[in-house]
Formats: structure tokens, C-alpha cells, sequence
């Protein structure tokens, strides 16, 4: 019989059963609320994680060492633990900094696919070798909020194709930043039913030609926000190109923190979805409003870029809220800041902005409209 401080939580209950003895690695706050462990020691004492079990919010850092070590239970059946499992206040889970092979990847889903948990983070990952085949029906977690940030697996572009075999259906967003590969494999790809946020922020090399592959055509069909802030895009009409290919139709589309220029003369026009209502241009270093923009916005944010005199009617769309803020027109700061060359003609409060980009473009796009999740 299993004992319950064997759990472990967060790295593949029971292969990481090990003795009970010092609780420094991990800490958990006064309301029982959070928890986060660091184990950076030579020798972790991995057992520190069996207070997390009364956490709803844990994050644990692997210290960047492999976890082979604990492959020998992988192949439990997790059955055992199941009750177990689905006592714990887990809602949001994140793994950090570790090499850990797939097998105990797919092994550590199999066990959360009895947990209530809803927000699952990895980050700082690397993930060799090959997993097993999945069951025919999925049997990791349910979650509504994935996010991947610089995690980096064996199998190439195939790789989000098998990691979503284990996952149930119902994810709402999905958050892959710092990725090393965006190119996906289309064809193996399921449909995501219920993905309503596509967040692909912090991908400097993606550019609107990686865009087109990574929005494969009709996988995406509930989609209402794209977020590509610091994604490497040039222009707004090729962002609107690559999501013509796709067939996506969100009602939101974040392009800030993007060195964004205007369309060449003579570029070819672009349909885009008629149900966008809401464009962010802001902190994208605009030196006039792009042309071949939406004819009809609800939101257009156009914050902290280089407009040196308030835009005609004629160079907008017709639009609801019209956001200009930071802008040097409306800034009488802005001409002598802008003698500095390193500010690049940015005034004053948008260049302390531009240094607080840490909030995840999601984030930015729940709070501004509402949340789609």
C-alpha cells in the first residue's frame, strides 16, 4: 500500500518516493495557498515536496539536473493513486528547469489526469527521447491554460501533435513562447474545439512566415485572440495574410512590442476577419498609422509608437475607442527626449513601460477584453 507523503506532487507520484526528512527545499505560504521548491542542492532531499500536497498553487525548479533517476516507476499504473490524486487542492502546477525524458513526461500526465488541476506551466524544459503511444482516449489532465516557455523536445515538429494525445479536450489557452520549434506538424495535429486564446508572444523569430505554419488551417476554430507580441512581425497586412490561409477569425489581434513598419506600396490587399473589433499596435515604434488596416474597429491602441501628429480621419478606420497615449505629439517632453538616440524618438513614460514587458500577452488581452477564457 502506497503511503501518502510518496505522492510527491509535482514530479511523478510514487517514482519519487524517498525518505522523509528535511523540509527546506520547498516552502508554503501562511494560507496553505502556494508553494514553490527550488532544488539546486547536490543531493536534493525531493521528499520536501510532500508539503506542497495541501497547496492549490505549486511551482517546483529542478535545479536543471536530469531526472533519469526517477524512470524506474514510470511504468506504474496510476490507478493506485487515483483517490489520492483527486484529493488534492491542485489548480495550478508549474515544472521548471529540468531534463526529463518523455517517458516520464508522459507518465507524470497519466498521473494528473485524476487531479483537478486547470493551469499547467513547464518552462526551462528539455524533453529527450520518445514517449509511449497514447491510449485511444486521452488520459492526462483537464486543463482550461497550458503555457510553454524555452522548452525544447526531441521529437521536432511533432511534438505539440503528441503531447495533445494525452490531454483532454476543453483547453482554453495556450501560451508557447521561447520555443524552439514553432513549424508544426499539420497533418498529425487534432483540432483544438475549445482553444479560444492562441498566445505566441516572445517568439522574436517567428515572423509572419512562421505564422502561416504554425496556424494550421482549421485547427483553431473557436479562436477569438491571437497575441504575437514580440513575435517578429513586420507588418500588419502580412499578419492578416497568414491568418487568411489559417481560416482563423478572432475577435482579437495583439501586434505590440513588434518592430512593425508600413505595408509596401503595391503590396496585394488583404481580406481581414470580419469579426475582429479589437487591433493592438501599441510600443511597435509605428511612425504613422499603417494603411490597409480593418475598416471597422471597436479597439484600436496605438500607444507609445513614434506619431509625431495626430492621424486624419481618412488614415484610420472608423473606430470605437482610439487609444494615442505616449505618443510624441501628445507628450511636450517628447522633442527634447527625443535628442537622446538611444530613446529612438520613444517619450519618456513609454521607454519606463517598454522595461515592465514582463506581464504575458495573454494577460494584457484577458484584461482588455474581458477575458476569453
Amino acid at each position: 500500500m502506497m503511503r501518502t507523503p510518496c505522492l510527491l506532487l509535482l514530479l511523478l507520484p510514487p517514482v519519487l518516493c524517498v525518505s522523509e526528512t528535511s523540509l527546506e527545499p520547498c516552502e508554503v505560504d501562511d494560507d496553505d495557498f502556494r508553494c514553490f521548491c527550488n532544488f539546486t542542492d547536490p543531493q536534493p532531499d525531493w521528499s520536501s515536496a510532500f508539503q506542497c500536497m495541501i497547496a492549490v498553487e505549486v511551482e517546483i525548479h529542478g535545479g536543471g539536473r536530469s531526472l533519469e533517476q526517477f524512470l524506474k516507476g514510470a511504468d506504474a499504473d496510476p490507478k493506485q493513486y487515483a483517490d489520492m490524486v483527486r484529493a488534492l487542492r491542485l489548480r495550478r502546477l508549474t515544472v521548471a528547469s529540468a531534463q526529463v525524458p518523455a517517458v516520464l513526461v508522459t507518465a507524470f500526465l497519466r498521473a494528473l489526469g485524476y487531479s483537478r488541476l486547470k493551469e499547467l506551466t513547464l518552462q526551462d524544459l528539455e524533453v529527450n527521447g520518445t514517449a509511449p503511444p497514447p491510449a485511444l482516449e486521452a488520459t492526462g489532465p483537464a486543463l482550461s491554460t497550458l503555457t510553454l516557455r524555452n522548452v525544447s523536445w526531441a521529437t521536432g515538429s511533432a511534438w505539440l501533435a503528441e503531447l495533445q494525445r494525452w490531454l483532454k479536450p476543453g483547453l482554453k489557452v495556450l501560451n508557447i513562447a521561447q520555443a524552439h520549434s514553432l513549424a508544426f506538424s499539420c497533418a498529425r495535429l487534432r483540432t483544438f474545439p475549445a482553444l479560444t486564446t492562441l498566445d505566441l508572444s516572445d517568439n522574436p523569430g517567428l515572423g509572419e512566415h512562421g505564422l502561416a505554419s504554425a496556424l494550421c488551417p482549421q485547427k483553431f476554430p473557436a479562436l477569438q485572440a491571437l497575441v504575437l507580441r514580440n513575435a517578429g512581425m513586420h507588418t500588419p497586412n502580412g499578419v492578416c495574410a497568414a491568418m487568411a490561409v489559417a481560416g482563423v477569425q478572432p475577435r482579437h489581434l495583439d501586434l505590440s512590442h513588434n518592430s512593425l513598419r508600413a505595408t509596401a506600396p503595391g503590396a496585394p490587399a488583404c481580406v481581414w476577419p470580419s469579426a475582429l473589433d479589437s487591433l493592438n499596435l501599441s510600443f511597435s515604434g509605428l511612425g504613422q498609422v499603417p494603411k490597409g488596416l480593418p475598416a471597422r474597429l471597436s479597439v484600436l491602441d496605438l500607444r507609445c509608437n513614434k506619431l509625431n501628429r495626430e492621424p486624419r480621419l481618412e488614415e484610420l478606420p472608423k473606430v470605437s475607442n482610439l487609444t494615442l497615449d505616449g505618443n510624441p505629439f501628445l507628450d511636450p517632453e517628447a522633442p527634447k527626449y527625443q535628442e537622446n538616440p538611444t530613446t529612438s524618438g520613444v517619450v519618456p513614460s513609454c521607454a519606463r513601460s517598454g522595461l515592465a514587458v514582463g506581464m504575458s500577452g495573454t494577460l494584457a488581452v484577458l484584461q482588455r477584453v474581458g477575458g476569453f477564457a
